[in-house]
């Protein structure tokens, strides 16, 4: 058996799905960072403990759960809220955890999106790390995000993945949410320019590294969401989602413009202070 971790802030619409999806679970936990609506009761009233800090960032918040909070088992499965445990993925952590072969496991998410998994343009499978064992891993921040920064025991990887809604409260909230990602990403773009490509990353055994090198590609191409929107949709064969596929590659385009829109106003902001 192993615990569940939800990181929550205003999270009324989503946790209900999630806490259904790990109801099979007796020791689910809920680090929450200042909700304001109804997140706390929903935990509650699904039997969730409930702790709280305030956000800085996502890889402190993992480190302070896994550092400060007395789970009940020594392994943990890391969720958002808008994610949802899969049955097949129940099982197979059962049985690594069983093993405890290493200290951590990636596992990919399955972005769902109008009802339909986006399994081409998503370039699925991209494992996140989610399975780990209390004491033997620890966090940093990476973009927006979190990655790996130290496993004692090394990294493994799961078959089964989860559901990820990352649109479960709509294409405008995920617009409002990307402009802001964007600007944190315009710096990040601008550091990735004064870095060489490492062309012999396109032929890498490690799928990761491949899609890192492309990145640093991608960054210093002109018309970037274009080509980007070309990349998904041809490249990884995304005309085969159907229509979800083609909003999605489409709200990727509009994702990469607003990075260039950023970029270029950090260059003028840079420029006038040099």
């Amino acid at each position: 058996m192993f615990s569940v971790l939800i990181l929550t802030k205003n999270e009324e619409v989503n946790l209900p799905g999630c806490m259904e999806s790990v109801k099979w679970c007796d020791d689910v936990v809920v680090l929450d960072s200042g909700s304001t609506d109804r997140t706390l009761e929903i935990a509650r009233i699904g039997r969730a403990r409930v702790e709280k800090r305030a956000f800085d960032d996502f890889g402190a918040q993992r480190n302070h759960a896994l550092e400060k909070i007395q789970f009940r088992y020594p392994w943990v499965f890391q969720l958002d809220a808008d994610e949802r445990f899969r049955e097949e993925l129940r099982s197979e952590c059962e049985s690594v955890v069983r093993r405890d072969e290493k200290s951590a496991y990636g596992v990919s998410g399955r972005y769902i999106f109008l009802g339909k998994w986006i399994r081409h343009c998503t370039q699925y499978p991209y494992p996140q790390v989610r399975l780990v064992k209390v004491g033997e891993v620890r966090f940093r921040k990476a973009g927006h995000g979190q990655a790996l920064d130290w496993a004692k025991r090394g990294e493994g990887e799961l078959r089964e993945p989860f559901d990820h809604l990352n649109f479960s409260k709509g294409i405008k909230e995920w617009m409002v949410r990307h402009r802001k990602y964007a600007q944190e990403e315009a710096g990040r773009t601008l550091a990735l320019l004064s870095q060489p490509v490492g062309w012999k990353g396109l032929w890498a055994v490690d799928r990761l590294e491949r899609l890192r090198t492309r990145k640093r590609i991608l960054v210093r191409l002109p018309f970037r969401g274009v080509v980007k929107f070309l990349y998904l949709y041809v490249g990884c064969r995304g005309f085969l989602d159907g229509i979800p596929g083609l909003v999605y590659c489409g709200l990727q385009c509009w994702y990469e413009n607003q990075i260039g829109r950023e970029i270029r106003q950090l260059r003028r902001v840079l420029k006038k202070t040099s």
